[in-house]
């Protein structure tokens, strides 16, 4: 072995047997910080967005099945389903977005 190595491992083991720094003790130990609540709050409102869009999405989406069903028009026809919703006066106005 060359002497690099044998201070590399020297140096390696000197570290993993290093015992840990002090541990917080005391009244504030475990506590969580207000940013944790802040996350929380943050990733329930998203969730509930991403659920309302889906609801969006998916409640449009059968209104129109059901509609190119009736008529006999291919459900996958986007183009067709929208020309006839046109003329039948059922053409959804809400703009489509990326939810």
């Amino acid at each position: 072995m060359t002497t690099f190595t044998v201070a590399a491992a020297n140096a390696a083991s000197f570290v993993l047997a290093q015992n840990p720094g002090e541990t917080p003790v005391g009244p504030d130990f475990g506590k969580a910080s207000p940013i944790g609540l802040l996350l929380l709050v943050v990733l329930a409102i998203v969730v509930l967005f991403i659920g309302w869009s889906f609801h969006r999405r998916f409640s449009r989406f059968k209104r129109r099945q059901a509609f190119a069903e009736a008529r006999g028009i291919d459900p996958f026809d986007e183009k067709a389903i929208d020309e006839a919703m046109e003329k039948a006066g059922l053409k959804d106005q809400r703009k489509k977005n990326a939810f």
